[in-house]
């Protein structure tokens, strides 16, 4: 069989993924370089259309460039303790056995996005180290077998729980709507979880999205021809040489006291016992609401009783501090991007354009291309809500539309372009050793195939 007809073998799907990311592996730059030119093209925008001086934008950067310390601080929080998680031997073990089901790319390929929705779901920043890990480990067992698979696939389709995670409970937007004292408290008053993203209409949306769309998409997406595939072996050959297993003690001769209190296992199962006696004390006083903190809380508990000691959770949560890299650099300078759409009136000019079209039926589908350009230029759901959530929801009452509708199709937005906005591909990146440029191709396709999908259920589904 001749490349050409090899090539025409491959489903539509397919093609279009290879097209896109031939583009995108010229064109596409670092997410550090991406941040950088946003922050050009919001200055030169709050400029152009919000009539502002250039030392007004300047100014407007820097007083937004430190406004989301304390939540840039909570999302490395969701993002490292979920890392440690899955250093963990139980949950480490469970991914191994797992990534050695596929046989082929197809199977590859849709069973690591839906892996990686499914964790994605119930917590963005676990489901997002998963995903990564799950999809080396999958390239590693292939190889290993003599099994070539498409590794660029493998990876953009592990990086999809950040196409799922905001309809489901570790919502950002969701969970500061459902904190007490939130910035929109006098406005929306508290908007519990069971409103938004636990409603039958995001519900319904999760599982289209999670069981059947993104994993069979993935699965159609994946090259049926081995020629057309480019191994872990050639792009990532150093994550071959390793060896990965669970995070592990270090083995002490003749410890002191001080090595014992390290390794104590007594100490880690004192610790989690508190922390689930918090925990438990925490739901009975305020029933299931969740947000950030008690998010964290439970993760970091967990962490100590499945490490076991102190010195191994500690060893894990520093392993995991570099994925969070991009965060602690990038972070400040998308605050600094909202502080210039904020402070401009570039958010207000932005949003009150899409939501001229609103009606009471279209809203959530406005509110979607809203929260999904919005996105593009401040890459936090809660950042994102915390700059044009006021506007959204004051139309969202004045249509009568629910709050936690709105909060649910917002989501939808923020999440969707993800696929386009490489930032919390960053993890994953260092993770599967990969450049973005080497998925962003198959990531937009599937942002492209959902795209209808979402708006018909926004539109359509009951809530």
């Amino acid at each position: 069989m001749s490349k050409e007809e090899k090539v025409c073998n491959e489903s539509i799907l397919n093609t279009v993924g290879n097209k896109l990311s031939n583009v995108s592996e010229k064109v596409m730059p670092s997410p550090l370089i991406f941040a950088l030119l946003l922050t050009f093209v919001s200055f030169i925008l709050g400029i152009t259309l919000a009539g502002n001086t250039p030392l007004q934008m300047v100014d407007h950067w820097y007083a937004g460039f430190w406004n989301l310390l304390a939540f840039g601080m909570q999302m490395a929080l969701i993002l490292v303790t979920g890392h440690a998680l899955t250093r963990a031997p139980q949950v480490n073990n469970l991914i191994k056995k797992l990534a050695g089901l596929p046989s082929n790319n197809p199977q590859a390929a849709g069973l690591t996005a839906l892996v990686a929705c499914l964790v994605g779901y119930f917590h963005w920043g676990f489901g997002l180290i998963v995903g990564a890990l799950f999809a080396v480990e999958v390239a590693k067992q292939a190889h290993r077998r003599g099994i070539k698979l498409h590794y660029p696939l493998i990876a953009a389709a592990g990086y999809t729980s950040q196409l799922v995670w905001h309809i489901g409970p570790s919502t950002s937007a969701g969970l500061l709507s459902a904190t007490p004292g939130h910035i929109y408290e006098d406005l929306i008053g508290i908007v519990p979880l069971s409103e938004s993203v636990f409603s039958i209409y995001a519900i319904l949306l999760a599982i289209l999205l999670c069981i059947f769309v993104i994993p069979i998409s993935f699965y159609l997406m994946a090259p049926k021809n081995e020629e057309n595939c480019k191994t872990i072996a050639t792009l990532s050959p150093k994550l071959l040489e390793q060896d990965e297993h669970g995070i592990e003690d270090e083995k002490i001769a003749n410890p002191t006291f001080g090595d014992k209190l390290d390794h104590s296992r007594l100490i880690a199962y004192i610790v989690g016992i508190m922390g689930a006696v918090a925990i438990v004390l925490y739901f009975v006083a305020r029933g299931f609401t969740l947000d950030l903190n008690i998010f964290n809380f439970i993760f970091i508990t967990v962490g100590f009783i499945l490490h076991g000691t102190p010195t191994r959770y500690a060893n894990a949560i520093g392993e995991a501090v570099g994925g969070a890299s991009g965060i602690i650099l990038q972070f400040p300078f998308y605050a600094g991007i909202m502080g210039m759409i904020q402070y401009s009136g570039l958010a207000v000019i932005a949003a009150q354009w899409f939501l001229s079209f609103a009606t009471a039926s279209n809203f959530p589908v406005v509110a979607w291309l809203t929260g999904a350009v919005m996105n593009i230029f401040v890459p936090s759901g809660g950042g994102e809500w915390a700059v044009i959530g006021s506007i959204m929801s004051e139309v969202s009452l004045a249509l009568g539309v629910p709050i936690g509708k709105t909060i649910v199709a917002y989501g939808c937005g923020d999440m969707w372009t993800n696929m386009l906005q490489p930032f919390w591909a960053i993890a994953l990146l260092g993770i599967t050793q990969l450049k973005a440029r080497d998925i962003i191709g198959y990531t937009v396709t599937i942002m492209l195939i959902t795209g209808p999908f979402i708006g018909l259920a926004l539109y359509f589904f009951p809530y």
